[in-house]
Formats: structure tokens, sequence, C-alpha cells
């Protein structure tokens, strides 16, 4: 068949969270142009869904109940003309979502097909487009002719490929053995590639409670005594002063260590409750530390002030109290206003403070966007400009160029003159954003344990690889990926995990004791059982330790004489050799991102797989032109059905 052209082909990448594709293939490959949250809304009609939250709403104010007669008509029913109500789409709410892939799986079926149908009438593409579906590790053989058969029967493209995302990420590398950590929303995949092939046995799918939303679980855990909701800690979550330590840091201000207690004694700590024994750990009992941090007691101390918390500001304007709110507000800027004015600030504070880094700040603020009250002032109907006027003074954020313009005007100028017209929008660009401030709880979003969790699973994939000398490289071909890991530190803190509990030293006596075989006697004081010279490399006289040898050339197969075994014993067959110590790896390191994408280098690869899509798709679909059978052609698909993708799956 002709060849496919670059501008021709399409890349879908579902995901829990964010749906990420793109038409064409550009020179140099870039990130995902078109990027959807990953959920629909139920239409009005059943069966259908919409990708954005529809409601009604009135230009004009709310106005009063209409007069009734003593039959119970309406007086004057031209007040209550059907003109007056519009139906708008709000972009930003989610109020009623639902999300067809949880965990990696897709548990809705008609909700996913309309998404996917979403995201490709967005693209607009021309007739008979071929199409790269990335496919989660989590996808079921049936659930791939499932997919191969709306592909081929709704879009009629004449070919259609599927690429596991954990070897996209590997192409995308240039990698060909590759340990993938994918970091999702609410699951964590673990898979090891080798030679370009993912391994199944040993695969860890959709570990649960380990993504994005269990970090999201640990910051609510520890904040929700403080008044703030799963959105708040959700966008402290993303925000830059929210950060993982390593492990065994202290928490500024506290000297207390941000990692999991240890718990040295398990016969103490069923007993009495104390981790470890001894007189300091008796004494620990029932003397809890007050304050923010690990293993603290919060509580009213005698001198708490009522300002402590987040205020529910929603609960507020919704309860009729918006303009004492406001009143309230407005008195607190002026006061503000005045002491600046006065000079005050600057006697206080004659030199310019110097500012410590993040992790060394016991309290830091971050810009909430209150996407609640957004959703209580569109429900209380009351009109573009009322909305318009309720949004500028809630609002706490800095006045920043172009966020909070509308159509091209300042909002400043708009709320001085008061006579922009508002009808064009719903409300202004840009939502409401407070100012809240936390504590050290912005470094606890490990409080459960996620990244023990990930090391484990890790631990065991590469231990499930069948091929014993391959263990070591894996371990030095790490990648960690997802946008569950784009919390800052979180990479390092998973490293510094990994080294902990898994690594050992080269230059270790476990190195050179753990390769003993079990038929060699231990040596007595006359010199009787004392291992043999012949027993060298080359089943001759040699005066090289044999098991030093094994140490040595571990690390360094090269230097190993071709043919030999380390313990020179005839007959020792190759699967018997020393085998790196694949079980304990002597080094765990990441791959390093590749250089030659510019475009990726400033948004960073946790979305790594789609740029190796984009590498496979060009190789599949224009340079082999199908040769490497990595896509299903429609003469196959109407030769063999659905089934036969599973013969052209990359």
């Amino acid at each position: 068949m002709p060849p496919f052209k670059d501008e021709q082909i399409i890349i879908i990448a579902p995901g829990s969270e964010t749906t990420v594709a793109q038409l064409g293939l550009p020179e140099s490959f870039t990130p995902a142009r078109i990027r959807v949250r990953s959920r629909m809304f139920p239409a009005e009609k059943e069966g259908e869904w919409e990708p954005y939250k529809v409601r009604r709403r009135s230009d004009k104010p709310e106005m009063s109940a209409p007069a009734h007669d003593a039959q119970g008509a309406v007086l004057n029913p031209a007040n209550r003309d059907d003109d007056d109500i519009v139906y708008e789409e709000d972009r930003v709410s989610e109020e009623g979502a639902v999300w067809p892939i949880q965990q990696g799986r897709i548990v809705n079926w008609p909700c996913f097909f309309a998404l996917v149908t979403h995201v490709y009438n967005t693209m607009n593409p021309p007739f008979h487009t071929p199409i790269l579906l990335i496919a989660q590790p989590a996808w079921a053989p049936r659930e791939h002719e499932r997919l191969t058969q709306f592909f081929f029967e709704k879009f009629k493209t004449p070919a259609f490929g599927l690429m596991d995302s954990a070897l996209a990420t590997s192409w995308a590398y240039g990698v060909h053995t590759s340990t993938v950590v994918d970091v999702g929303r609410d699951k964590v995949d673990v898979t090891a590639v080798s030679e370009f092939i993912p391994h199944i046995q040993g695969r860890v799918i959709a570990l649960p409670e380990c993504g994005g939303e269990a970090l999201t679980n640990g910051l609510l855990a520890k904040l929700k005594s403080r008044g703030l909701t799963r959105d708040m800690c959700e966008q402290l979550k993303k925000s830059p002063i929210c950060e993982l330590l390593p492990p065994g840091t202290p928490l500024p201000g506290t000297g207390e260590s941000n990692g999991l207690d240890r718990i040295t004694n398990p016969a103490a700590a069923a007993s009495t409750g104390a981790p470890g024994s001894g007189p300091a750990a008796a004494s620990a009992i029932g003397n809890v530390p007050r304050g923010p941090g690990a293993d603290t007691e919060v509580g009213d101390d005698g001198n708490g002030d009522e300002s402590e918390g987040v205020l529910d500001v929603a609960s507020i304007v919704a309860g009729g109290k918006m303009s004492e709110y406001l009143a309230r507000k407005e008195k607190e800027k002026e006061e503000k206003a005045a002491a600046k004015k006065k000079g005050l600030e600057a006697a206080v504070q004659p030199a310019r403070p110097i500012r410590l880094p993040n992790a060394k700040r016991e309290k830091a603020t971050f810009m909430y966007e209150d996407h609640f009250l957004l959703d209580t002032l569109k429900n209380m109907n009351l009109g573009s400009k009322g909305m318009a006027e309720a949004q500028a003074a809630l609002d706490e954020g800095p006045q920043k160029k172009g966020q909070d313009d509308v159509d091209g005007e300042p909002r400043s100028a708009i709320d001085a003159s008061g006579s922009a017209d508002m009808a064009s929008s719903s409300s202004r660009t840009g939502p409401i954003r407070r100012e809240i401030e936390v504590g050290v709880e912005r470094f606890q979003a490990d409080s459960g344990g996620i990244l023990e969790k990930i090391a484990d699973a890790i631990h065991r994939t590469i231990s499930s690889v069948d091929e014993v000398n391959k263990r070591s490289e894996l371990w030095d071909s790490l990648i960690i990926c997802g946008n569950g890991s784009r919390l800052r530190g979180f990479k390092e803190a998973l490293m510094v995990t990994l080294q902990t509990k898994y690594l050992i030293s080269p230059s270790s006596a476990t190195i050179f004791t753990s390769e003993i075989p079990s038929n060699i006697s231990t040596p007595a004081g006359t010199g009787a059982n004392t291992p043999q010279p012949q027993l060298g490399p080359h089943g001759g006289p040699s005066q090289v330790n044999p098991l030093l040898l094994a140490a040595t050339t571990a690390q360094n197969p090269h230097l190993m004489p071709p043919g030999s075994n380390p313990l020179g014993m005839p007959g020792m067959s190759s699967h018997n050799q020393h085998s790196s110590h694949g079980q304990t790896p002597t080094s765990i390191k990441f791959v390093k991102p590749p250089e030659y994408f510019p475009e990726w280098k400033d948004v960073g690869f946790d979305e790594s797989a789609f740029l190796g899509a984009q590498v496979a798709a060009k190789v599949i679909f224009v340079v082999d032109q199908g040769q490497s059978k990595g896509y299903m052609t429609r003469p196959d698909y109407n030769d063999q059905g659905p089934m036969g993708i599973h013969d052209y799956s990359l």
C-alpha cells in the first residue's frame, strides 16, 4: 500500500486523569497539542454524552415569584419568558463528571468511546487517517480486540496500531532494556523491558494507592483538621511549595525525620506501643509531642486563635453573608494600606531578610483556585454584571497581566468604569484565587509509605526476570514517568528509598561469601580443606582467588576470558556462573533523558510515552511502510477480524 504521510498520522494516549492526542508528526517531535480531561458528562438524552457540563444561566437577576389567580394560573406569564434562559458550557466545573478510566482500567465503555470520539472530532482530521493508540498495561487482550473493532468501524481508519505504554517510554529514551515505573493518577505500573520486549511475568500492573491520588490523600490526612479540602490539597500538591524530602531529612523547625518510624522491637511495639526497647522508648510512651509533623498531637493549647484553619468562604456566600464578608475584607485591605502609608512595615524591617529555600521554611503560602466557590456563585444567578463584581471582590490573587484581562482590557479598568460589557462571558477569565498558608505538612505527602510500596514493586519486577544477567542492567536503567511523579522531589526521594532498602556495596564482604559453593568445606586452621590452585579460571593451576575473580568480573564482564567460568569447575554450565548478584544490586541509576528534543526539555519527560509513540509512528507508518507488522490494515481487519490485532501490536 502507498506510504502514509507525516501530517496524516493520529496518536491518542488515554489516561485516568488526562488524555493527550495529536494529528500529524512535526519535524521535531513536540509534546501533545491536544489535552483534554478524561471525563464526560451525561447529556439530557439518555445514552449521550457531553464533553463539558451544561448549565442553565439567566442574564437577568432572579425575579420574585410570579403572582397567581384563584385557580392557580400564573398572572402575566410574559414575565417568565423562556428567552431569558440560556444554556452554556462550563469548561471548569467537574460536578457530575464520569471518569471512564480508573486505575488504568476502562470501567465505563460507552463513556470511554464518547471521550475518544470527542478527542477525534477535536482534531478534525482529514478522511481516512492511520491511528496509533497507546495501550495501558491493565488492558486485557479481549479489550484490545474491542478497541480495534471500534476504531476500524467508527472512524473507518485505513490502519490501526496498539503500542504498550512502557515500550513507548523505552523508545522515547532510546534504550532497549529498562525498568519503566509509570506513576499515574491512582495507580503505578512497573514493567521490565528487555531488548524492546516487555516482560509479562512479574509485571506489576495497577498497584493501588500509590499514584498521585494517594499523595493528595496523604496531604489531606495531615491538613483536614485545619479545614483544607481535597481540592485544596490537590492544588497544594501541584504548587512549588509542596515537596518530598529524601527519607531521613529533618523537617524544618521540628528536628523530626520525615521518614516512617522504624519498629526495631516488634515485641515491645505489640505489648507497650513503643517502637523500640530501653529507658528512652519506655519514657516516651503516652508523651505525644505537640505541633505539626509526624506523630504529633494537635489541639487547643489555651492560646488558640479563631483564625487558625481555612475559612469556608463558599458556605458564607451561600448562607447570605457575602456582603458582611466583603465588608470585612475591604476593611482589612484599608487597614493594610494605611499601615503601609505610615511606613510601619519599613520601620520594622530596615534590611531585606534572606529568603530561605522551601525545604528550610516552616510555613509557606500558595494560591488556591476556588472552583467550588465559583460554582456557588454561578448557581446564585447573579447575572453577568453581578457575577463579575462578586468575582472581582472575592479574588485575593495578584493582578497578573493577561490572566485577569477580559476582551483585551485589564480587569482593574473594567472594575473602575463599570461600563464594560460582560455579557459575552459568564465570568471573567481566571478563577477566584485565595491565599492559603500551610506548615511542614506540605512535606508529608508520603505519610502512607507510598515510596516504600513502589520500591518493593520495582524489586519484585526485576527479581522476576528469568534472564538473571539482565537484572543488573535493569537496576541501572530506571525510568520514572507519569504525571503522578511530577511532585517536586519525588524521583530523588524514590531513588534514596531504593538505595537504602536494596543497594549493597561492591566492596562488601558478602560479595565474596555469597557465591561460595555449598560443597566446599570451611578451611581448617591446620590448612586442611583449603581450596587448591587447580580450581583456577581455566581448570589449570592458577594463583588467582576464584571468588575475587567472580566479584570483579561481575561488574566488568569484558575482563573475564572467553569461554571460562569464574570458579573453573569442569562441566559447570553457563547458567550456574556468577549472576552479578541479581537479587541485590550493587548500583541503581536513572536513565539519562534524551537531549535531542528541545521542546520536551522545557516541560519534562513525564509524558515520555507520547514521545515514544511519535518515534514509533514515524518508523512503522512512514519508514518501513508496514514491513515490521507494527499496525493492522483495513484489508487485514476484513480478513481476520478484531482478533488479528494480536499479530500486529508492538
